[in-house]
Formats: C-alpha cells, sequence, structure tokens
C-alpha cells in the first residue's frame, strides 16, 4: 500500500461566485467516488442553484487501501469536504455490487442473500445497505467497503447524511428525463463501464453495466441489449451521456454503428450558473441525479 504518492488530480473545478462557505449549513453537499475517480457537487438547498463542480481522477489507485489513502489526503487538503455544518450530504457509491429488488418483496432480513446472486461479498469487510426507490417500487441493495463507510460516517455524524449507489441516480435521472412514447435506450458512459438503460412513459424497463476494456464493447453490449428488448437499431431512439466528447474519435465510430443518437441535457431540477456553460451538457448527469434521491 503507497501512502507517499499524491494519486489524485483535479480534472474540472467550477465554482459560482455565490457560494459562501460560512453559508454550509443551508448547502446540500453530494460526493460520488469510484475505483478511479471521485467527484463534488455543492448545492444551494434554498433554490437547487449549483454552486460548485469537482471531478478528480485517482489514476494511480491500484487497491482500495490506496483508494482511502488518496481520499484521506484529498479531504485534508480541501477548504470544505470535512466541514461538520452542511444542511445534508449524499454519498454516492460507484460499483458493480449491488441488485434491485421489488418493493413488495423486499425483505431487510435478507439483504446479503439479494445481493450474493449478482456479487462477491465479504460481511467482514463490507457493509450492505438498501435505498428505497418509490418511483420504480425498487429497493437497491449495495455493498460499501466497510472502512470508507465508518470513516465517512465519522466524518458526518452530526449531519443528515445517507449513500446512494451510482445505478439509483441514473434510473431516477432517466425518470425524471422528458417522456418518451416510444421505447427509447438510455447510454451513459462513464470511466471505464457502460449503464444502458431503456425507459417508456415514466416506467423502468431494463437498467444493467457492463465494464468497458476496448471500444468494441460497447457496440457489443448495445447490440445484445437492443436485441433483448426487441428494438430496432435504425429506428430506436438513443440517448447518450457521459465521458465522450461530442466530436472525439471514439463518438465518430460510435455513430457509423448506432443510429439516432443524440446527446442528452443537464436535469432540469437545478438551476446552473452561466459559468457551468463550460461544461458538456451531457457530463456528469449521475452526480446531477444525485440531488433527486431523498434519504430513505
Amino acid at each position: 500500500m503507497s501512502t507517499a504518492v499524491t494519486s489524485y488530480k483535479l480534472i474540472k473545478r467550477v465554482k459560482d461566485d455565490r457560494l459562501e462557505e460560512e453559508h454550509l449549513h443551508q448547502y446540500r453537499l453530494l460526493i460520488q467516488t469510484g475505483a478511479k475517480d471521485f467527484q463534488v457537487a455543492v448545492i444551494d438547498s434554498a433554490d437547487d442553484r449549483l454552486l460548485l463542480l469537482e471531478d478528480y481522477a485517482l489514476g494511480q489507485v491500484q487497491s482500495h487501501e490506496e483508494l482511502l489513502v488518496v481520499l484521506k489526503e484529498l479531504f485534508e487538503n480541501h477548504a470544505m469536504l470535512s466541514a461538520g455544518f452542511w444542511k445534508e450530504v449524499r454519498i454516492g457509491i460507484k460499483n458493480n455490487k449491488f441488485c434491485q429488488v421489488p418493493a413488495a418483496f423486499y425483505d431487510e432480513k435478507k439483504m446479503a442473500e439479494y445481493l450474493r446472486l449478482n456479487a462477491t461479498i465479504d460481511e467482514s469487510k463490507e457493509v450492505i445497505l438498501s435505498s428505497r426507490q418509490a418511483s420504480v417500487e425498487a429497493v437497491t441493495v449495495f455493498a460499501v467497503p466497510g472502512d470508507l463507510y465508518h470513516w465517512l460516517k465519522s466524518l458526518y455524524q452530526n449531519i443528515p447524511h445517507y449513500f446512494i449507489h451510482q445505478s439509483t441516480a441514473l434510473i431516477e435521472g432517466v425518470l425524471q428525463h422528458k417522456a418518451q412514447t416510444a421505447p427509447t435506450l438510455y447510454l451513459y458512459i462513464d470511466r471505464f463501464k457502460l449503464h444502458l438503460l431503456s425507459a417508456e412513459g415514466g416506467k423502468l424497463l431494463y437498467y444493467n453495466q457492463f465494464p468497458i476494456k476496448q471500444f468494441s464493447d460497447y457496440i457489443k453490449y448495445i447490440m445484445l441489449v437492443l436485441k433483448s428488448l426487441n428494438m430496432d437499431q435504425q429506428t430506436c431512439e438513443i440517448v447518450l451521456w457521459g465521458y465522450i466528447g461530442k466530436n472525439s474519435t471514439h463518438y465518430v465510430e460510435f455513430i457509423k454503428y448506432i443510429r439516432n443518437v443524440t446527446f442528452g441535457q443537464r436535469p432540469k431540477h437545478l438551476k446552473y450558473n452561466y459559468l457551468f456553460d463550460e461544461l458538456q451538457d451531457h457530463h456528469f448527469f449521475d452526480l446531477y441525479s444525485m440531488n433527486l434521491i431523498s434519504g430513505s
């Protein structure tokens, strides 16, 4: 485990001049961590205005132990993350240790059993959590490394705070997106991962995530899901969010195989100062959508 090398890099930071550190008690803090990246957003709870967005790469991290060391260093060097007087803190977890259980069949005592259907878990090292999502009448069960969970809990012990799985935020964001009259395939391209969702008339039809090792994996998984949902790749609409540039080589290749692709917009439940116009609208959709998830 490396403890000497700083392994995080600030990729993007946009700050609204209206953010005032003495007013943190009226702000909502959103933080989201994956194995290789970390995002921060600050929302004014009075009018749901985005005041700050930061995106960090954790490129040199090779293990969970190193991740925790780097996050602690990042928090120690940050002006606001360790503050103890936020109005509320929402903590997003990006991993593949999750499952969705229909609310009607959910039993809190069986969370570990549900999760073991989809993932390998170690209850001596991981904490199993759940998040109820009324819009889809389901409960997301997910695992969080125990040391990460207890560290964040201790930081925010005197503040209302709760953990959210990335899948929950993406699903809620898609359902809040403009209603489609026909089944639509939604893509969220994350770093090293592809999320695919389908919804129609405000109802979720499909969600899953897939690891990406090479560009051809994108096309393979999209075609697989289109076929399983009986969706015509020539006519169905595809909405794209995530870390792919509108003029990038990957996007040019992408549209050779997938038709009717449009870039998704920012969620409308937030207000954005003109300073945030430097961010592409289809980026950070999962982070923004965390603002839609209330505590459970």
